[in-house]
């Protein structure tokens, strides 16, 4: 049981409780996700069983997909439906005006996490300091929004095809549009279209991933962990070369073109790991799939 699983998350559960079921369901101790969506949020959950868990690090910082149904004109204290109402303020302009709010956050911006988010502080998130009463000032981080195309606006309803870097917090975005139209805001539902490569007309629901296990056919359904890299540049290298990256060894390859990092393939076609850079023409397994 090892691969990549693509789960539709219905709303109403948390990561973890989706990573609880489906490691009960294959009997397989070993499973993870890759990013990471609120309980209310739903759509793809790229889970990772058995060894393929040991890419997650490599896949939470894929962009996303999402489609976003905001209420403006309300704001409220988790910047969601299920929060406290704050303050309310009439939706009064016009839809060019909405658009260019709306275009005023496509590239790079500094964002402020929700004060109930899962980001941890010496070792708490935030959210518990929150639910205490504690006052929570997030730090800033630097987001990217790739796209976004407003797909309907029925006031004081807005819904939103948002694509972005990893980390970004719709909730924060559907507050800071508000306030940039003056009349505050919050998101009201959230549906992850698409995480990496990964898209939610290739993922199942929860029910078929159910019945798959009880069927004995769970891992007919697995993606080979390599689907996680399918991007990536590749290269193939010789026997001695691949014995020296099953052996953890530093390898000299002049030709091979920078990047972050590079798939390696033994000449049978088994991958062997991940690559980095560390000069010119010298690379280091970053992780070594197959060893000795």
């Amino acid at each position: 049981m090892e691969g990549l699983l693509l789960v539709d998350k219905p709303a109403g559960l948390t990561s973890h409780d989706v990573v609880a079921r489906v490691r009960r369901w294959s009997g397989e101790r070993r499973v993870g996700h890759a990013g990471t969506l609120d309980p209310a949020a739903t759509g793809v959950l790229v889970l990772l069983l058995g060894r393929a868990t040991r890419l997650a690090q490599y896949l939470t910082h894929t962009a996303k997909r999402y489609q976003a149904l905001i209420h403006l004109g309300v704001s409220t204290s988790t910047d969601d439906a299920e929060g406290e109402v704050l303050a309310t303020a009439p939706v009064q302009f016009e839809l060019e005006t909405l658009q260019a709010a709306v275009a005023s956050f496509l590239g790079e911006q500094l964002q402020v996490p929700p004060a109930y988010a899962a980001i941890k502080v010496k070792g708490e998130p935030l959210y518990r300091r929150a639910r205490r009463g504690e006052t929570v000032i997030p730090e800033p981080r630097r987001v990217h929004f790739y796209a976004l195309e407003l797909l309907d606006w029925t006031p004081p309803y807005l819904r939103l095809e948002v694509t972005c870097s990893a980390g970004t917090y719709i909730r924060s975005l559907a507050r800071d549009l508000g306030q940039r139209l003056g009349c505050g805001g919050h998101l009201r539902e959230l549906r992850r279209l698409a995480s990496g490569s990964f898209t939610l007309e290739d993922s199942l629901s929860l029910e078929q991933v159910q019945a798959l296990a009880e069927a004995g056919k769970l891992a007919e359904a697995l993606l080979p962990p390599t689907a996680a890299l399918a991007t990536w540049p590749r290269v193939t290298l010789d026997p001695d070369l691949a014995r020296a990256m099953r052996h953890g060894q530093t390898l000299t390859l002049p030709d091979l073109a920078p990047a972050p990092h590079v798939c390696a393939f033994a000449e049978d076609g088994h991958w062997l790991g991940l690559l980095i850079p560390q000069a010119d023409g010298i690379w280091r397994p970053d992780l070594v799939w197959e060893g000795l």
